[in-house]
């Protein structure tokens, strides 16, 4: 970005947070109301980089001239982990506080009950984290939609790689819920179909933030794999690679780590992050020019700190539903849903396209390699892969979904 234009911009986001000052006295009534429902509370380290996302979209927006001529705000509710608690917070959102649609989550298992809620009463929801495929393919409906790169598309992009390494004998190791068990199955599947000859040994299935991380390494260990896929995350992805590490598991194989070169996951590990592996994340540190570092530029001007993946997820989620409202010309649901069935949407990573077909966004991922930079893990030789490129057909998909959805 040149100079000018970088002053410029960062000038609109300072006027943007003095007429959200204004707009806080405005009546309820005159703002577009989002309903926001996410564990903030249990994942902050995930949330209050998205909540920051969120909040820099929402100051250019609104100092633009918010959507439809009115701000756009979101209302930000904790879920407690727990699919009840979702659903009962779902219906206070829509129903008392008057919001014209739902979004956030991060577990899949939250994810879904709030899909089929939103199926069942006729709400949009725009999933911005929750990565398991049945959110939009098995268990797919009308009213809901999703942003980010699913389980099927992310392990598609490692089993790309996976398959040019001579490697046969697999290990998983996954979270048992949701989520893991499609991220495992999408690897398998992907894998499978480009390297016929390659076996699993062993699957692990830690309980999610219970890992019993010795045993789990004893166990892989035991079944003498040639590569490890990983999907733990959080708390569980550092007891494993400490335990990995300390007892050489990963010594002369090549692992494949699921979300771990995202900074949320990756910044905790310090100079523990697991040099080799191959990953899925978001180097914010490496772009040089273009829409990513303009994104960059600008949190870090806010923030005094560093993106994370949620952040690029917060962000990413309220320019999609400015961009929906807009283009329906409405707030009402019908026409809200119509809007963003085949909506573009220009963000960070590039246009991404909400697809008619699955309500899938065409968004990508990054994948890169682990290496260690001043005490900290990085990416490097990272690329970033168009999510158009990493999904099953049509006809799969048809296959997949509920007709009547």
């Amino acid at each position: 970005m040149r100079q000018k234009e970088k002053a410029s911009f960062l000038t609109g986001i300072l006027a943007a947070s003095i007429v959200i000052g204004a707009f806080s006295g405005v009546e309820a009534a005159d703002t577009i109301k989002i309903g926001e429902i996410n564990h903030h509370k249990r994942m902050a380290a995930f949330t209050i980089p998205y909540k920051n996302g969120v909040e820099l979209a929402l100051a250019q927006i609104n100092g633009a001239g918010g959507v439809l001529g009115k701000p756009l705000e979101f209302i930000f509710r904790d879920d407690q982990g727990k699919p009840g608690e979702a659903i009962k917070i779902a219906e206070e959102l829509m129903t008392r506080d008057n919001a014209v649609m739902l979004t956030g989550t991060i577990f899949s298992n939250v994810g879904l009950a709030i899909s089929s809620y939103a199926g069942e009463k006729k709400h949009l929801y725009l999933a911005g984290e929750p990565l398991a495929d049945s959110l939009v393919w098995a268990k797919g409906n009308k009213y809901t939609f999703r942003l980010r790169c699913s389980t099927y598309m992310q392990a598609a992009m490692l089993a790309e790689q996976a398959a040019k390494s001579p490697a046969v004998k697999y290990a998983t190791i996954a979270p048992n819920y949701a989520y893991g068990k499609d991220a495992v199955a999408a690897f398998k599947k992907a894998l499978t179909a480009l390297r016929p000859d390659v076996e699993f040994v062993t699957e692990q299935w830690p309980a999610l933030f219970k890992i019993d991380a010795g045993a789990e390494v004893q166990a892989i260990e035991r079944a003498k794999p040639d590569a490890i896929y990983n999907v733990t995350f959080g708390g569980d992805l550092a007891k494993f690679v400490r335990e990995g590490t300390t007892r050489g598991l990963f010594e002369g194989r090549t692992v494949y780590g699921l979300l771990t070169g995202e900074p949320e996951y990756i910044d905790p590990l310090k100079d523990e992050a697991p040099v080799g592996w191959i990953v899925t994340g978001y180097p914010w540190y490496g772009f040089k020019d273009g829409a990513n570092k303009e994104f960059v530029d600008a949190y870090m001007a806010k923030y005094k700190s560093h993106p994370g993946m949620g952040s690029l997820v917060g962000y990413m989620v309220t320019q999609s539903i400015a961009a929906g409202i807009t283009a329906a010309g409405s707030t009402d649901t019908e026409a809200l849903v119509a809007a963003f069935e085949g909506l573009k949407v220009s963000s960070p990573v590039g246009e991404i396209t909400y697809r008619k077909l699955d309500h899938q966004s065409t968004m990508g991922a990054f994948i890169g390699k682990v290496a260690l930079k001043d005490g900290a893990g990085v990416m490097v030789d990272w690329e970033y892969k168009n999510g158009a490129d990493y999904l099953p057909s049509d006809a799969e998909v048809k296959k997949m979904r509920p007709a009547s959805k």
